[in-house]
């Protein structure tokens, strides 16, 4: 499986993330290019464990089976997917500097630690889970704007 933590794929991610600009038009969802690129950086501030969220309700009962679904093949995320709401952006932003700070927190990746998060809906993750679900999650959204 692909994961984040994999130099080569950091690298691919970060690339398609540079071809990114402005006017990049969106192939489905609301969110503009400069909202996705918030709602990815904040999805890697979560990840990473600096961003903390609450466990939701609907979470504790699904999350576990959703997440071994999502995890079990290199199948892309499906289009409008649901987000936790601490990560759904309205506001906007500028596209450079969301993309300068999304591959900031890519490159944490690069070097391993041994630790886990608590995903709002996904409960525990360990390390290995988040570099394959933030691949996905980074690979949905580059898709959804054609890069």
């Amino acid at each position: 499986m692909l994961t984040v933590a994999d130099r080569s794929t950091r690298e691919r991610l970060i690339a398609r993330i540079i071809q990114l600009n402005a006017n990049s038009p969106a192939q489905w969802g609301k969110m503009s290019v400069d909202q996705m690129l918030k709602h990815c950086r904040l999805w890697e501030e979560m990840a990473l464990g600096h961003l903390r969220s609450k466990r939701s309700f609907i979470g504790r009962i699904f999350g576990k089976i959703a997440l071994r679904s999502i995890m079990k093949d290199d199948k892309p995320l499906t289009p409008n997917t649901p987000t936790a709401r601490e990560i759904l952006v309205v506001d906007h932003s500028n596209v450079e500097d969301e993309k300068a700070k999304w591959i900031s927190l890519l490159e944490e990746y690069s070097v391993p630690v041994d630790t886990y998060i608590i995903h709002p809906f996904f409960g525990k993750m360990t390390r290995q889970q988040l570099g394959y679900m933030s691949y996905k999650h980074a690979d949905h959204h580059l898709r959804q704007f054609n890069s």
